[in-house]
């Protein structure tokens, strides 16, 4: 089989199942079983698959169709411009995340004095991959990172990250800030924030649920987390909470109830500056 037959016959399959985007998905499966990139597909339809990667594209093709994410079939997602190692013992790096480190480099110019931020404590907490907390340490250097999860086997996808960035960055295994000794100046959080009753995409039962799901309408963690950070931040430090549209209204009422002020807004992230 050729690779423009084989993209033919699984694009079809696809499509059939009702994927919204059965060629692209087709494509990256293929270019990644082969170690080649898509653009090669596309100048080199007549070449033959060998049978062994034959065999292989077409298991991860059933495991496309069955749903499963494209990111934990090849084991990589793009956030920031940079590619993440990826598993299923962590969330798939959403473009929503990115949100986080655009208001963080608003709100914390990399234009201000070295002294200004070199001394300053950011911890990520539910890191996961680490994607949000090494992206930080990447655009801050001078910031020192730690990364918080209550999975063990997810700080080791954040670790294989920082490996992979060369980048100095602390894994504690934590339940929120629990375990974490320091007092921070920066929190930033993507938590679990879905309500078990919300309607989902079949992908996500792919997805760890206990990153993904929290009580009380999708805020119990998200509550915690402001609570414990009214009594560990610095004054003045920064808490970047990652929620869905819906919620921010209540996350910023329940944050001035605890001495937090709302300094910045987007579609999926607040931003609150303890007082």
């Amino acid at each position: 089989m050729t690779i423009l037959e084989w993209l033919k016959a699984a694009t079809n399959e696809l499509a059939d199942a009702m994927f919204t985007s059965p060629r692209l998905d087709a494509e990256i499966i293929l270019a990644h079983t082969i170690k080649h990139p898509r653009t090669y597909l596309h100048a080199h339809g007549d070449e033959s698959i060998d049978e062994r990667h034959q065999e292989i594209a077409n298991a991860r093709l059933e495991l496309r169709k069955d749903h499963v994410p494209i990111a934990y079939i090849i084991g990589h997602k793009e956030f920031y411009g940079r590619r993440f190692f990826v598993s299923p013992a962590v969330l798939i790096p959403r473009p929503e995340s990115e949100q986080i480190i655009e208001m963080l480099k608003t709100l914390m110019p990399s234009t201000k004095p070295l002294g200004d931020i070199a001394s300053k404590r950011l911890v990520d907490i539910g890191t996961g991959s680490g994607c949000i907390g090494i992206t930080a340490k990447l655009e801050f250097p001078e910031l020192s990172v730690g990364l918080l999860d209550s999975s063990r086997h997810a700080l080791t996808i954040a670790e294989k990250n920082i490996r992979n960035f060369g980048v100095e960055a602390e894994t504690i295994v934590s339940d929120l800030l629990d375990s974490y000794p320091y007092s921070p100046d920066i929190v930033l959080a993507n938590l679990p924030y879905v309500d078990e009753s919300w309607e989902r995409s079949p992908e996500l039962a792919h997805e760890p649920a206990e990153a993904l799901y929290a009580p009380n309408n999708g805020l119990a963690l998200v509550y915690r987390c402001i609570e414990q950070s009214q009594k560990r931040l610095t004054s003045g430090g920064l808490l970047l909470l990652e929620a869905d549209t819906r919620q921010l209204d209540a996350i910023a009422s329940f944050a001035n109830q605890h001495e937090f002020n709302e300094v910045a807004r987007d579609s999926f992230t607040i931003g609150l500056s303890k007082r």
